[in-house]
């Protein structure tokens, strides 16, 4: 019984869809913690009721998903700076055309930068190169 109220628990989680906001980025280590704490609990559960086989097995996923909520993600390298682009370049990056005023350039930049941003699942290298776009077109640097 023990085991089904587990597996419905996860399944309404999952099919609820907010599995996928908790375990995106680093939420899925507070999914592997709260594994960790319930397979040690029906690990001991099993051991008290001499289900040794049962126990073995919750105690070793309770030990693998523990240590994997402790693990440190891969930190992301800084990204060098951006090469100093042609007019053209930065026209063609931001879609705009020679006569495009400040506003239509703010507008094209602000419209990219919300695809292209790197919390919103963008890399920070097109980020860079629409930051550095926008910075020739409106300043001349």
């Amino acid at each position: 019984m023990f085991y089904l109220l587990l597996g419905g628990l996860f399944l309404a989680f999952v099919l609820s869809g907010r599995a996928t906001r908790l375990l995106k980025g680093d939420g899925w280590r507070i999914g592997a913690g709260v594994v960790a704490i319930a397979a040690f609990a029906g690990a001991a559960y099993a051991a008290i009721r001499g289900v040794w086989e049962v126990a073995a097995i919750l105690l070793v996923l309770a030990l693998w998903t523990a240590t994997t909520a402790r693990q440190r993600p891969a930190i992301r390298k800084a990204t060098g700076p951006v090469k100093d682009i042609g007019l053209a370049e930065a026209r063609s990056i931001l879609g705009v055309g020679p006569q495009a005023s400040q506003d239509e350039i703010q507008a094209a930049y602000a419209r990219l930068i919300r695809m292209a941003h790197p919390d919103k699942g963008g890399t920070a290298g097109l980020a860079a190169q629409l930051n550095a776009a926008r910075d020739r077109l409106l300043n001349g640097k």
